[in-house]
């Protein structure tokens, strides 16, 4: 599960451990190595460890135990203003006594940049968020998105190596939420920016990020790039946290390498990939995304398991149709289908049949 340490690491956690109060661990035995450049994500639910982590390479915590180093240099004992980082928070942090501008020249002043470069770097972060015209206005005269334009531009107008951003878009609406995402995204890659990123948003962690680390109980569980992340998940929790995803329990009744037949709860059999079970007789969890569900025999492989399936729900959400079906006893099985013009609409008390292409089903454990 840990990432080997490697020679081009910039930001690296060595074995670090957090604990409050010396009794329970907070973040246990972190090894995450990252280059130079990239976008990082750390995603997980509440209290699992994530925001710790991002504030013990802040500096604003220190780590209980282990090593966290910057560019080779080990930075436990150098104080937050001295580690040259780039902080952006989801309540923008902005000082409401100074305009936009005043705002952005502050982390130049502490620096004791002269005043002609830093009315440059100010203008050149300015424009760089679209925000060159609002230097002469007072945080309270811009809307939540501009504000967090702003709280981004001050974040970069240092040109840090390193930014880290804490839920920074949490609170604005969906659609400035996701324009904003594309926006981060294209300006960390074009100013080679490595960046960490926290969020327990699942869609956001997967459009914004060249890797994403799943935290559970202080532990990653796995870091991996989106895709692999989405389609390759390790394990039981990453498959129910990652979007989407159907669940069925039994036990092993056949197993190769490559494949196993897993005998459900139910009585039916059906195919999978073995992950993290390996003998006949074991119990699993087995994980298969809605999309990947057929309806249409023709397209699985001879041979192949199928289920019976009732139709429960059927729901038009524009461009897919989401359908709830009772497979194997479980009322809650959701299958996708495009909404292509020759899609079947299918109708509640229905009964069909369904199966998958074995590779898109993981035995995971129970």
């Amino acid at each position: 599960m840990a990432d080997t340490l490697r020679d081009d690491a910039f930001v690296e956690f060595e074995r670090v451990q957090k604990s409050y109060d010396g009794e329970v661990l907070v973040v246990k035995d972190l090894n995450l190595t990252m280059p130079k450049g990239e976008f990082l994500t750390m995603l997980g639910p509440s209290g699992s460890g994530k925001t710790t982590c991002l504030m013990m390479l802040a500096g604003f915590e220190t780590a209980t135990h282990g090593d966290i180093r910057l560019d080779g240099v080990s930075i436990n004992n150098i104080p937050p203003h001295k580690r040259g980082i780039g902080m952006v928070f989801q309540n923008y942090a902005l000082f409401p006594h100074m305009t936009i501008a005043e705002n952005l020249a502050f982390p130049l002043e502490v620096r004791k940049i002269g005043k002609s470069e830093r009315e440059e770097k100010v203008r050149r972060a300015l424009d760089m968020v679209e925000m060159g015209d609002f230097g002469g206005r007072r945080p309270a005269q811009l809307s939540g998105g501009q504000q967090q334009r702003v709280a981004l531009a001050r974040a970069l107008v240092f040109e840090p190596e390193l930014v880290l951003m804490d839920e920074p878009l949490g609170a604005l609406d969906k659609q400035l939420r996701e324009k904003m995402q594309f926006e981060i995204t294209d300006l960390a890659h074009n100013l080679g920016i490595t960046t960490v990123y926290v969020t327990h948003d699942q869609t956001e962690a997967l459009t914004m990020s060249d890797r994403v680390a799943v935290f559970d109980d202080g532990r990653i569980q796995q870091l991996a790039p989106p895709d692999q992340l989405y389609e390759q998940p390790q394990n039981s929790f990453v498959a129910q946290f990652i979007g989407e995803n159907n669940t069925l329990e039994g036990v092993v009744s056949e197993i190769s390498d490559t494949a196993c037949v897993v005998r459900l709860d139910s009585g039916e059999e059906i195919d999978a990939i073995p992950v993290n079970v390996s003998k006949v007789g074991e119990r699993t969890k087995v994980s298969i995304r809605p999309e990947r569900v057929e309806m249409d025999a023709s397209r699985l492989q001879p041979g192949a398991h199928t289920l019976k399936a009732e139709v429960l729900e059927f729901i038009y959400m524009g461009d897919i149709f989401r359908t709830r079906l009772r497979v194997a006893g479980q009322n809650e099985f959701i299958i996708k289908t495009r909404n292509a013009p020759d899609q079947v609409r299918l109708q509640p008390g229905q009964q069909i049949e369904i199966g998958w292409l074995a590779e898109d089903c993981r035995a995971l454990d129970a």
